[in-house]
């Protein structure tokens, strides 16, 4: 019995960007029902090839074939209308509009007077029990959880008909159970006959949800896996090209406490956000703040960053009160911040790199009001060097580093000031082994040198790994801390839960 034809073919795609080869000659092809995971590192060029493969891109060279035809090159229209949907890493949802609304969104009219409501409504209905996707067609967007946003997108595809779907990183700003749920109904939908592609960091993921894997590095094709023939040791050291291995915090004394906050809180909208919160971060500590996203914990760093005012309680800096304080002066005092979202937060995606490595800088090279390009430039090329920012010079539009690299550059501009107070929020968030390996290396190197480092995150390996004392917050609330060396996930996951007193008494008599 011969093998049935393959449902997508790329075949031999390059795609430059000047004088980078963001994709070089690759080829692959996938059957139907089959489930590819496209590994690489940050900036090996895997989004841009599922872009070239959406129409999102022109390829340079090569072509893309679904069911032996050949798509026009650079038209989503047409990738649609063969049955080809994507969802991204950033969602692409009007937060003001309904699910129904944001699902018929060209496929048809808003305005139409054949506007079909109730067979729409009936069809996302019959979708969404189908491939056990549950959602509301009338709730509005903005109300939703990120997993369910992430539902409607994956709908949106399934609306239209979509035979082959592309997902590029669909667990970023998951938290392990909802990633979990998700990689179960793409497993069911496989068997109902979809084909997926699904771009992944985390190695744990491509070995459970995926038949096959492609490894891309350099924008090259250096591998290819069934995935009951591989392991992860295997996986990343193709990826990185070298084996990995993350760096192991080692213990040393605290020192005084640097930041404090006490009975912080913050109340918008009706909805309580931080409910008298406590926390003490000290000179040489990573202090690690778990829990589910939508908790508080995004409001807990724009009020440490300054972007947000709390309505009662206090936080101190060094024993000054910086309760009230700007994003202005908190640079100046000496506080760091990796935010949450990089690309909103973190850089100005139209300016180059020089000019987002110096933003918050600007009178260290600046004379007589005048900023010195020359020493900018000079600079940044030092941080592009130390921080292993790849194919980028200090000219380079940031909008155009991967994810990864974006994140080295903020992580970079943040460790060589050398605050004495740094907030990393999710800093590894989307990001490969290898450059997870390197950020958590700076990070516990700043620990080293004295820095008192506050961590936000959902990576439970991450938390452990890095923090000398753990908190979770649930509700706006946070629990009392406890050792790292006395946590392990079910310690965690309890406290994540809310079940503090139970998860402390486990932490108190673990092994």
């Amino acid at each position: 019995m011969t093998n049935p034809s393959p449902v997508l073919e790329l075949d031999g795609i390059t795609k430059r960007f000047g004088a980078l080869v963001a994709n070089d000659n690759i080829s692959l092809s996938l059957a139907k029902g089959e489930v590819i995971a496209l590994l690489g590192e940050n900036g090996a060029g895997k989004t841009t090839l599922m872009n070239i493969l959406f129409g999102h891109y022109a390829a340079d060279a090569g072509g893309v074939r679904v069911n032996g035809k050949l798509l026009p090159s650079g038209t989503p229209r047409a990738a649609i209308a063969a049955g080809v949907g994507m969802v991204h890493q950033h969602f692409t949802l009007a937060g003001n509009l309904t699910v129904l609304e944001n699902i018929i969104i060209g496929a048809q009219s808003l305005w139409s007077a054949s506007l079909k409501i109730n067979a729409a409504t009936a069809r996302i209905r019959e979708i969404s029990a189908t491939f056990g996707l549950p959602v509301d067609p009338a709730a509005r967007v903005t109300d939703l959880s990120v997993g369910e946003q992430q539902r409607v997108e994956i709908l949106k595809a399934l609306f239209r008909d979509a035979r082959i779907l592309i997902l590029d990183e669909p667990t970023a700003v998951l938290a392990q159970a909802e990633a979990e749920q998700l990689f179960r109904i793409l497993r069911s939908m496989a068997e109902g006959g979809l084909s997926i592609i699904f771009i992944s960091h985390k190695l744990h993921e491509v070995m459970s949800a995926s038949d096959r894997v492609v490894v891309l590095r350099g924008g090259k094709v250096v591998a290819e896996r069934k995935t009951a023939d591989t392991t992860p040791a295997e996986l990343a050291e193709l990826m990185i090209g070298r084996a990995v291995s993350r760096p192991k915090r080692q213990a040393h004394a605290a020192g005084a406490p640097i930041v404090t906050a006490r009975s912080l809180s913050v109340s918008q909208g009706g909805g309580m956000h931080l409910d008298s919160v406590d926390f003490d971060v000290a000179e040489g500590e990573i202090l690690g703040i778990i829990g589910v996203s939508g908790n508080g914990q995004a409001m807990l760093g724009r009020v440490l960053s300054g972007l947000a005012r709390a309505d009662a309680g206090t936080i101190t800096f060094q024993g000054q009160d910086i309760s009230r304080i700007t994003p202005r002066q908190a640079v100046r005092l000496g506080l760091g911040r990796i935010p949450e979202d990089r690309h909103a937060e973190g850089v100005v995606g139209d300016l180059a790199l020089w000019e987002n490595a110096v933003l918050e800088r600007l009178p260290e090279i600046s004379r007589w009001g005048f900023v010195s390009r020359a020493l900018a430039r000079e600079r940044t090329a030092a941080l592009i060097s130390r921080f292993d920012i790849r194919g980028a010079t200090p000219n380079t539009r940031t909008r155009l580093l991967s994810g990864g690299n974006m994140q080295k550059l903020i992580l970079g501009r943040n460790i060589t000031a050398k605050p004495r107070f740094l907030l990393a929020n999710q800093p590894t968030r989307g990001l490969d082994e290898g450059a997870i390996a390197a950020i958590h290396s700076e990070l516990l190197q700043a620990r080293a040198e004295g820095a008192a480092i506050l961590l936000i995150t959902e990576d439970l390996d991450e938390a452990i790994g890095l923090s000398d004392r753990l908190q979770s917050i649930v509700k706006g609330r946070l629990s009392t801390p406890i050792p790292a060396e006395k946590a392990d996930a079910r310690v965690l996951g309890l406290m994540m839960a809310g079940v503090w007193t139970t998860a402390q008494q486990g932490a108190k008599h673990a092994t």
